[in-house]
């Protein structure tokens, strides 16, 4: 398959078909789309859990008041015990990976000691778990009519409150969800 099919760094779009519970109206995060398969973040399913429950638990302390608060997400059925920070770029984190000049993804905690310390990235979210796709399993799912991709938008990520991140994505390329069909069908 050639590299332009691949949907890294994209955004994937749940269809109103999708029901299951970690999927209805979300909003993935694709970081890597290859060959091999698929891994992407859901970024608009908070989960009944702040950060500083999860500061509490790796026994770091807060000087940054305003972090404590801040809402975990749900970013996948797997693995729910592994943490992603997807961020603005800055700061040099042990295990960081640049995404684009707009975005980076991090899994080592000294990034949650600097949020906690009111010295981490400008803008993060923090979520609990990832999603997979096998080899050719995520293209069948969009030929299937389960998702739909556009291009990441930091504003969306960072910006839009998580309850409204489903329509601003699908805004992006110019989708009224109203108007969108729950039917299947190809030409």
């Amino acid at each position: 398959m050639p590299e332009a099919n691949y949907f890294s760094n994209h955004f994937l779009i749940a269809m109103p078909t999708l029901t299951d519970p970690y999927f209805a109206q979300a909003v993935l995060y694709i970081c890597e789309h290859n060959e091999n398969g698929a891994i992407g973040i859901v970024i608009n399913h908070p989960l009944d859990l702040s950060l500083a429950e999860i500061f509490k638990q790796m026994d770091i302390k807060v000087e940054n008041s305003t972090a404590k608060d801040s809402p975990v997400l749900c970013g996948g059925p797997v693995h729910p015990e592994r943490g992603f920070v997807i961020h603005t770029p800055g700061g040099t984190w042990r295990s960081s990976l640049e995404m684009n000049s707009e975005i980076s993804v991090t899994t080592s905690r000294d990034i949650l000691q600097a949020i906690a310390e009111n010295q981490g990235p400008a803008d993060a979210i923090i979520t609990l778990g990832y999603a997979s796709w096998t080899a050719g399993q995520l293209e069948q799912e969009i030929i299937d009519n389960f998702w739909i991709t556009c291009p990441v938008s930091a504003d969306v990520l960072f910006k839009i409150p998580f309850g409204d991140r489903w329509q601003a994505a699908l805004q992006i390329i110019g989708v009224d969800i109203q108007r969108l069909s729950r039917d299947v069908g190809h030409a």
